[in-house]
């Protein structure tokens, strides 16, 4: 199961400049499923909150882990920071990608692989 393209919008807990951009979850079902809304949900639960893009990434892979203990979790974040864009360096157009994997896509380079590729396509 994978949800692509989660617009989610936060506040960079280092500089107080905002930070938006979109996060990919993805998992592999054991037992239990998440409604999909669910994953965008959780995906803004952590992004409105003073944040990291880093931590964000990794909370929201654990959320998804500890509440239906699928075989794996796959998160990518791709945001784009204001304090990057309008002080400091001011390089509009760059882009953070960070990535949080558990279980199987940690694991198995194949299914991480096959995470990645659907992400592009």
């Amino acid at each position: 199961v994978i949800v692509k393209d989660i617009p989610i919008y936060s506040l960079c807990e280092h500089h107080m400049v905002p930070f938006y951009g979109k996060v990919h979850i993805g998992y592999i079902p054991k037992d239990k499923v998440l409604g999909l809304s669910k994953l965008a949900r959780i995906a803004d639960m952590y992004a409105r909150r003073l944040q990291v893009q880093e931590r964000m990434t990794r909370e929201i892979a654990t959320a998804v882990q500890e509440a239906i203990e699928p075989t794996g979790v796959a998160v990518v974040c791709e945001c784009t920071h204001m304090c990057m864009v309008m002080r400091g360096a001011e390089k509009t157009g760059s882009h953070t990608t960070t990535s949080s994997m558990l279980g199987v896509f940690r694991e198995d380079v194949r299914s991480r692989q096959e995470f990645l590729a659907l992400l592009r396509n």
